[in-house]
């Protein structure tokens, strides 16, 4: 395996030709109650499917990006396992109900078949998801459940979300670019694509990247693509993506945290084709009897996968809404930083009483040149709250939070 020995190895600057490498990412810049939700929009496994090194030919790092970039595959079919550990606190039905509330699906009306709820579900534990494509206009998600399956279903013009457990079906009308699967599309990733375009774009001046042998995965012959932060302070150790060695599709994902043990995610196709689906994969008529929700009766201030519906404020809007907003450092240990504008920090135990104690149990207390405050951490986001209401947000360590923190002071 000479050919894909740990030397061969390119930063950003010379894997500069394809546009996803160029990109940086937008640094989780989110609420602390949602930060679960934010360490899934790039999470993934450690451990690629180990059932014999195919030899194939010698291949770049900045090759191997650019036939990602170039990946056209248009129809497919299959099975994706995706488990995500993120190392969130026991809290029995709260951690769900914060992450369905975050994303608008316990309104009172809505719909138990509404994608923005249940797509947040990938957050935690082991799902398996069948999926097929055909083109830009047609493709389904299923996600499969113990004794029911929730559908979403993208035919043209019409989405389409079923709920078998409930019998409740959610349908809207959208336009070409802001479908499940279109150039506008921001719904949470579900596939190893998904989550390797989301990676790629951290990819700058503070990272390694090589290719570090191969894999089969679901059948296919695979290069793995290593991608790593160069320095210290960043809870994302390595993130490692198997692409099909004939169409550049990303067939697994795995991040592994810099804290060791298991992978944060776990996102691979156990069974893939590349044969267009039939037609009739995407048909879909409400059942007899089902409660049929609107997406437009629902007057919510957001649309489908968190894209804001016309008149809706944007994310720039709402940003504006925190006071200061600004970003330390660069790369993997990038820091969004905002104040809170409430001139104070959680309540203690003594002031907060029982919601005070829960809080505090929660987190760890700090201090530093900055004062004191609480850290709230993910095995991949971590957030520290000071008690001037000031807040520090990143995939770093809570040594790095501080560092920012003292120097934001």
């Amino acid at each position: 395996m000479a050919p894909y020995a740990s030397d061969d190895t390119t930063t950003a600057g010379e894997a500069e030709e394809p546009r996803t490498a160029r990109r940086r990412a937008a640094r989780y810049v989110v609420p602390v109650t949602v930060m679960g939700v934010a360490a899934a929009t790039i999470g993934l496994v450690p451990a690629l499917a180990d059932s014999g090194d195919p030899d194939l030919p010698e291949i770049t790092a900045a090759q191997l990006i650019e036939k990602i970039a170039q990946s056209d595959v248009e129809h497919l079919s299959g099975t994706v396992k995706i488990t995500t550990d993120l190392g969130l606190p026991n809290l029995g039905g709260l951690g769900s109900g914060l992450l369905s509330g975050a994303a608008g699906s316990d309104e009172e009306g809505g719909s138990s078949a509404d994608p923005s709820g249940r797509l947040t579900e990938l957050a935690s534990g082991t799902h398996t998801l069948r999926v097929a494509a055909d083109g830009p206009d047609r493709q389904k998600l299923s996600l499969l459940e113990n004794a029911a399956e929730y559908s979403l279903i993208h035919d043209g013009k019409d989405v389409w979300g079923y709920d078998s457990g409930s019998n409740e079906v959610y349908h809207a009308t959208v336009d070409d670019a802001d479908a499940p699967g279109g150039r506008g599309e921001e719904r949470p990733p579900a596939t190893p694509q998904d989550f390797a375009e989301e990676a790629l774009k951290a990819v700058d001046d503070t990272t390694s990247v090589k290719v570090d042998g191969t894999a089969q995965v679901a059948g296919r012959d695979a290069y793995k693509l290593v991608v790593e932060p160069k320095g210290s302070g960043s809870t994302v150790g390595a993130i490692s993506i198997a692409v099909d060695h004939e169409t550049g599709l990303p067939l697994k994902f795995t991040l592994t945290p810099s804290s060791g043990g298991a992978a944060v995610v776990d996102v691979g196709f156990t069974k893939v084709s590349f044969d267009r689906p039939d037609a009739s994969t995407f048909d879909f008529t409400p059942p007899k009897g089902a409660k049929v929700t609107e997406g437009d009766e629902q007057g919510r201030d957001r649309g489908h996968f968190g894209k804001p519906e016309r008149g809706a404020k944007s994310e720039e809007d709402l940003a504006k809404g925190f006071d200061g907003l600004t970003m330390l450092g660069e790369g993997w240990n990038t820091v969004a930083t905002f104040d809170t504008g409430s001139g104070a920090g959680l309540p203690t135990a003594e002031a907060g009483g029982d919601l005070g104690g829960f809080l505090g149990s929660l987190g760890e207390e700090v201090k530093g040149d900055f004062g004191t405050g609480t850290v709230f951490g993910t095995r991949l986001v971590n957030a520290l709250i000071t008690e001037d209401g000031k807040v520090y947000v990143g995939t770093v360590t809570k040594d790095a939070l501080v560092k920012a923190a003292d120097a934001g002071k």
